[in-house]
């Protein structure tokens, strides 16, 4: 849902097109980036010690730069980072962390000296920019501590980058540096550095934090707010899957379905979940994009590859952490209904207590009430398979389907001896969605340690894997003719070239789709799209208000309100903003309405709010 009132917010102005852009990070400096992903990296359990490496030697995933943090130091800067390379040598944890931050502080003060040495204005400018964006490996840690020294530093920053003069345009209008006025700026930043991240020594650190020193010694419980580190991406993958729901294919309205379209919000909100997912907005949906996978989501130290997460790994909840390096690569949830058991070894018979494990243990959630549990099952069982005019509904290929497939589908019914005489059909049943709802031990799994009996796996169904690449569990095969070439390999098949590409094609055209992503034209547009989904949630509250669940309503009024807001917010057109505040307000509204205990001004806001989305309605379509 939160992709839909992204969209939304950006179609409010009808008039003409407008863009609204994601809040994402800007880019960092490879030296300040490395130190970021070393407070991160840092403070999982076992500590990753080969990527802690990596983040200074190479260039973050998704960077600007071409080199490492090494090699820009080497190029751009004096100081030798020869007792950090021998920290991370001998894989001193609290020792990097020393000479990491001391690294970071030290930059920041070489190119504080660049700008005020600078003869020309752009110079100075620029070093003075570069220094800022330094100081970003630190800003959170010192505003968390003291938020008076974070703005009288900010302060500084502004008169730093205002005093360094102006080179003019063509000469006309130039202006000198005012010296003093740097110099006093740039005390104020170095003093704060030398006593809290310029020192001989730090105290030890239980977690790995940009917090100063100063603020660690004087032992206040402080939060720093969760972050994810550079190279992260969390963002809808594009283009944005189609979402196929039983219900709409039967003509149902989900307004007419409250418990489904609560489910439907949970799904979208981060709220269930506990700190640190909660904080960064991470929902099912940041992972299950639509009910399909999110081939782009990728979290250094908790995923190998783009589309992969390790969710019982040190980061999301370390009580659950299985301290094993074993990111999964996320499954999509089309035709769950037809699925189980759940989980990739089958370990959940029910899709309930499925969804309770995924809150509660792997996002550190508190216990759901059952009401939850009911709607956001009833809304995953909705989820249905992307239609495909080339299969028949019992899995047969259908004359749309090319010739080459026909061959292969002969193959994948032939049994042969290296499959134990069965067929690939034996496992994924075509008349079953291409599955037996059973765990087998293909040999894809390397055992744990000698002696060990490797994991069995729950099979996979087939429908719609053209678009869920990679494959297998762990995402180590790119493509489907790497799967079937790993099954001719490993299990001796025999196959010829053609008999491969034939059968490679046949799996080909049963993951196809007729339509598998959303398509956007002038009749549905996204703010089409976006303003059905908000309206689901009239009949949810609707519901939820007279009964006076309290609880179940802020849940949703919390999660919506905030999202319209930070939707709004990054609206690049300004005109367009109001309307989807005031949604926001009234919403908030209902909520704040709520925990006062006063269910007339509530439901005096669900009816202005009501009003003010059936005017929108009626000015789009």
């Amino acid at each position: 849902m939160r992709v839909l009132l992204a969209t939304l917010a950006s179609a409010l102005l009808l008039s003409g097109p407008v863009a609204a852009t994601p809040a994402k990070e800007a880019p960092w400096l490879p030296d300040a980036a490395a130190y970021r992903l070393t407070l991160f990296l840092g403070n999982l359990a076992p500590l990753p010690w080969d990527d802690i490496r990596t983040a200074w030697t190479e260039p973050y995933r998704g960077s600007e730069f071409s080199v490492g943090a090494l090699a820009w130091l080497d190029r751009e800067s004096k100081i030798e980072p020869d007792a950090l390379m021998d920290a991370m040598m001998r894989e001193d944890r609290q020792a990097v962390f020393a000479e990491a931050t001391r690294l970071i502080a030290l930059r920041i003060e070489e190119e504080l000296d660049r700008s005020l040495a600078a003869e020309e204005s752009a110079t100075a400018q620029q070093a003075v920019r570069t220094a800022r964006e330094l100081y970003r490996a630190f800003e959170d840690g010192v505003a968390a501590a003291d938020s008076e020294a974070a703005r009288r530093i900010g302060l500084a920053w502004l008169e730093l980058n205002s005093s360094t003069g102006f080179s003019g345009v063509l000469g006309a209008g130039s202006t000198s540096a005012d010296r003093e006025t740097m110099e006093a700026a740039r005390t104020v930043i170095s003093s704060y550095l030398a006593e809290n991240y310029l020192l001989d020594s730090f105290a030890p650190r239980r977690a790995l934090s940009a917090l100063p020193e100063t603020a660690v010694l004087s032992g206040r419980a402080i939060e720093v707010p969760p972050s994810l580190p550079p190279g992260s991406d969390i963002f809808d993958q594009d283009p944005l899957p189609l979402l196929v729901l039983n219900f709409e294919e039967q003509d149902i309205d989900e307004t007419d379905l409250p418990l489904v379209a609560f489910g439907d919000m949970l799904f979208d909100s981060a709220q269930i979940f506990g700190s640190p997912a909660r904080d960064l907005g991470i929902t099912c949906s940041t992972c299950h994009n639509r009910s399909d996978i999110n081939q782009r989501l990728f979290v250094p130290g908790a995923s190998h590859q783009p589309g992969a997460i390790d969710v019982d790994g040190a980061f999301f909840n370390p009580i659950f952490n299985d301290r094993r390096d074993d990111p999964l690569d996320i499954p999509s949830l089309r035709g769950l209904r037809f699925t189980g058991p759940y989980g990739r070894d089958g370990r959940f018979a029910s899709l309930r207590d499925f969804t309770r494990n995924v809150i509660v243990n792997e996002f550190g959630g508190d216990e759901p009430t059952p009401f939850m549990l009911d709607a956001l099952v009833a809304y995953m069982l909705e989820f249905d398979f992307l239609p495909n005019s080339m299969l028949t509904s019992d899995g047969r290929l259908t004359d749309a389907a090319p010739e080459v497939a026909r061959r292969g589908e002969e193959i994948f019914n032939t049994p042969f001896a290296g499959l134990g005489d069965r067929s690939c059909a034996s496992c994924h049943v075509p008349d079953a969605n291409f599955l037996d709802r059973q765990a087998h031990d293909i040999g894809s799994v390397a055992p744990a340690y000698e002696g060990a009996r490797a994991g069995a796996l729950d099979t996979p169904t087939l429908l719609g894997t053209a678009y869920t690449a990679p494959y297998f569990h762990d995402g180590s095969l790119p493509t489907l003719a790497a799967v079937v070439d790993w099954f001719d390999e490993t299990k001796a098949l025999g196959l010829t070239g053609e008999d491969r590409a034939s059968l490679t094609a046949y799996l080909e055209t049963v993951g196809a789709a007729d339509e598998p992503y959303e398509a956007f034209d002038t009749e549905n547009t996204a703010f089409r799209l976006a303003f059905a989904e908000l309206t689901t949630f009239a009949s949810t509250l609707d519901t939820l208000l007279p009964r006076r669940d309290a609880e179940h309503i802020l849940l949703l009024t919390d999660t919506v309100a905030a999202d319209l807001s930070a939707d709004a917010s990054t609206m690049s057109n300004l005109a367009a903003r109001p309307e989807v505040y005031a949604l926001a307000e009234r919403l908030a509204a209902v909520g704040a309405a709520v925990r006062a205990d006063d269910w007339a001004a509530a439901e005096a806001s669900w009816t202005a709010f009501k009003s003010e989305a059936a005017a929108i309605e009626e000015r789009a379509f």
